[in-house]
């Protein structure tokens, strides 16, 4: 590695780091403080009592309710895309199945994109229905984790608050301020913000070329301040005009972790202990940090199919003889690493470059983000997943040393574990599953272009993405089939709202116990011993869930390629 590359990569960690602790006190100050005059006028225009507490059926119920609604109302919009405005070229809605399969995955906040987005949808469908879904999808995703919280730090109560307050409150307040900010910077970077359809370019070369423009920059700060994914254009953020400099590149993988990373410091404020927060943040950065370093490895190492071909690698200080297929040189194999490892862990799906054509290794690092999917994982849920790790890592520590397991002075039983267990186990469920029916139907199988391992990592990754909320892909599988588009749209649904339902109901259990104060007895859960066992356990229920799958593709992938063998 060069100097430029640890210069990058010792930036990235200082701002993530020096970042995180205060945007999680300000978000703290946001859902304690009073309501302000934008939250209230609010309100009375939409007719909520923000003052009415919700118990956590009424609160799922409201979430639910809300989404159902914006999911009809994304899919009304894109299904009317001819007849509305600001669409000089006529373009048609899509097909019912892929209308269907992004409506359900903006709404989740997946993003997935079985669509090429400059040359199917409007600027009104870019600005309206896609950005509209960006916002509630996220809003939404952070009004459950305050929700899940409370039960955590609440005692004595069955209300986890009120869902149209805290979703506002979000809104208002964080989520499009950042986001105006950033489109801002972004358009004094170059990137288009206009809404004219197209502009005609004349090359050095001569003839002329017809670039299509429309609002990028607002829909960039959107997805990835919300942890969307998606992309104004089919290239996503390996676009120039999405991401012209490695400026905007570092701006943008930042903007992934602005919030994202702030939450276990929401927490630790939220819960009064912030070594609490830290704790968890260590877990996070551990699991973040060994993604990088194994993709920057993998993607800087020499392939062994070019020595067995004969061909010979190039060494120079900006490429290190890596694997630069599918990455953008204006980036480099490090700028891409950054990027492709924060956008898979945040679950945001944003990517810089083509993940099809990544090393194996990476590959597996990928896979392993999306299913553990809480490192940081995406905007609210990423984190409420991670309590629900934490949950059942004291389970597991408390059965070692035979006491019942004890959180922030809570005892946990048999009810919260088995709603964690049960929240938990949703995804590999859904994952191999459906997996499991794509490469065997006939109907799946017709998709694949690649045999051998790459085309079954490309349907595993494409579940896995759904299942995530994360929105990548591999470019080898055709998902904008009927099978695929209805499958994955399904699943983002149930993998959406299927966890979530659980975790407001441990949310409802444990709001109600009493706090006790710690004990002799009591494990520590803010030391680095825990933060081991936390790890630890999370990758060891990963390992023993998905390994099959694994050796299947990546391992066998990686090995193959290791004796010259491709596929």
């Amino acid at each position: 590695m060069t100097a430029q590359d640890w210069i990058q990569i010792v930036l990235v960690a200082f701002l993530i780091g020096g970042a995180a602790p205060f945007v999680g006190h300000y978000l703290a100050w946001v859902f304690e403080s009073p309501r302000i005059a934008p939250e209230r006028l609010i309100h009375r225009l939409i007719g909520t009592d923000p003052d009415k507490g919700m118990d956590w059926r009424e609160y799922a119920g409201a979430l639910l309710l809300s989404n159902g609604i914006f999911f009809a109302a994304g899919f009304v919009l894109l299904w009317a895309q001819r007849i509305l405005p600001l669409n000089p070229r006529h373009l048609s809605a899509m097909s019912p199945e892929v209308t269907f399969n992004t409506a359900a995955s903006f709404v989740t906040n997946t993003n997935w994109q079985a669509y090429v987005g400059e040359s199917q949808l409007s600027n009104f469908s870019q600005m309206v229905p896609i950005t509209f879904l960006m916002f509630v999808g996220a809003n939404t995703g952070m009004a459950a984790l305050i929700a899940i919280i409370r039960g955590f730090v609440r005692s004595g109560t069955q209300s986890l608050g009120n869902y149209w307050d805290d979703f506002f409150r979000f809104f208002v307040r964080a989520f499009l301020p950042a986001c105006v900010v950033m489109a801002t910077v972004l358009v004094w970077q170059g990137v288009p913000q206009t809404l004219a359809t197209s502009v005609v370019a004349h090359p050095l070369e001569g003839g002329t070329q017809t670039l299509i423009l429309g609002p990028v920059a607002s829909i960039e700060a959107v997805k990835n301040l919300g942890t969307n994914g998606g992309g104004f254009y089919n290239a996503n953020a390996a676009h120039p005009f999405e991401n012209p400099t490695p400026f905007t590149n570092t701006l943008e993988l930042l903007g992934m972790l602005t919030f994202t990373a702030s939450l276990p410091f929401l927490f630790g404020r939220l819960s009064r202990r912030p070594r609490q927060g830290w704790a968890l943040f260590a877990a996070i950065m551990i699991l973040f940090g060994l993604g990088f370093g194994a993709i920057e490895i993998s993607e800087k190492a020499k392939n062994p199919l070019f020595a067995s071909a004969g061909i010979a690698q190039a060494t120079t200080p900006f490429l290190d003889g890596g694997n630069t297929e599918g990455k953008e040189m204006r980036l480099g194999i490090t700028q891409t690493s950054l990027f492709s490892n924060t956008t898979i862990a945040a679950t945001t799906g944003a990517v810089d470059a083509a993940m099809d054509s990544m090393n194996p290794l990476a590959l597996m690092v990928a896979f392993s983000h999306m299913w553990l999917n809480e490192e940081p994982g995406g905007k609210g849920v990423g984190f409420a997943g991670l309590l629900k790790e934490v949950v059942l890592a004291i389970f597991i520590a408390g059965l070692m040393v035979g006491r019942t397991p004890e959180f922030l002075g809570k005892k946990l039983e048999a009810r919260e574990v088995k709603l964690a267990a049960l929240s938990l186990i949703v995804t590999p469920f859904l994952v191999l599953l459906l997996t499991a029916l794509g490469v065997t139907a006939s109907f799946g199988t017709s998709s694949m272009d690649n045999p051998g391992p790459h085309g079954f990592e490309e349907v595993l990754y494409a579940y896995s993405s759904g299942n995530a909320n994360n929105g990548s892909a591999m470019a080898g599988l055709n998902a904008a089939t009927p099978f695929y588009a209805d499958s994955i749209g399904i699943e983002m649904l149930l993998s959406r709202y299927l966890p979530m339902l659980p975790l407001l109901a441990l949310a409802g259990a444990l709001i109600r116990k009493r706090i006790h104060p710690d004990t002799a007895g009591t494990l520590p859960t803010d030391t680095p011993l825990f933060v081991g066992l936390l790890v630890g356990f999370m990758l060891l229920v990963g390992l023993l869930t998905f390994f099959p799958a694994l050796m299947l593709g990546p391992i066998l992938e990686q090995l193959s390629m290791m004796h010259g063998v491709s596929f």
